[in-house]
């Protein structure tokens, strides 16, 4: 009869990357706080001020979309999880990173700011670190 290790004998299911244990309470925070933020924001934008800049505010509500997406996989946890993370953070640089070079380029194209323009200046460039961040924290955090 085989000896069983620990392990071996806790459910597939049970054994959880601790995600948003450790520095990813940090990041669970921040793309908490910066779902509220890029939520309230297109939301009111977008009943209120749609004619003015809807690419803008269209792009705010996505970026609130991919915020909120990544929280709640840093708090769910587990290998799934930490996968699906990695591939919303990946879109989100490079979304900070087109929509911010786009605004250099054609400030024109954006009547009004998003999350991401000018590489999130206007949010202290949080939006361009975080998903560097939060990549480096997934990969550092994935099941052997």
């Amino acid at each position: 009869m085989a000896e069983s290790t620990p392990e071996s004998t806790e459910p597939a299911g049970n054994r959880r990357t601790e995600l948003g244990q450790g520095p990813g309470r940090l990041l669970v925070l921040l793309y908490g706080v910066f779902t509220v933020a890029a939520a309230s924001r297109s939301i009111y934008q977008l009943i209120a001020q749609y004619h003015e800049a809807p690419l803008a505010y269209i792009l705010s509500a996505v970026s609130a979309v991919v915020y909120a997406f990544i929280t709640v996989s840093l708090v769910r946890g587990g290998e799934g999880a930490r996968k699906a993370a990695i591939v919303c953070c990946a879109a989100e640089l490079l979304g900070v990173l087109t929509i911010g070079t786009w605004t250099l380029v054609d400030p024109s194209a954006f009547p009004d700011q998003t999350v991401w323009s000018d590489y999130g200046m206007g949010y202290l460039f949080i939006p361009i670190f975080l998903p560097v961040t939060g990549l480096f924290w997934l990969r550092r955090a994935r099941q052997d």
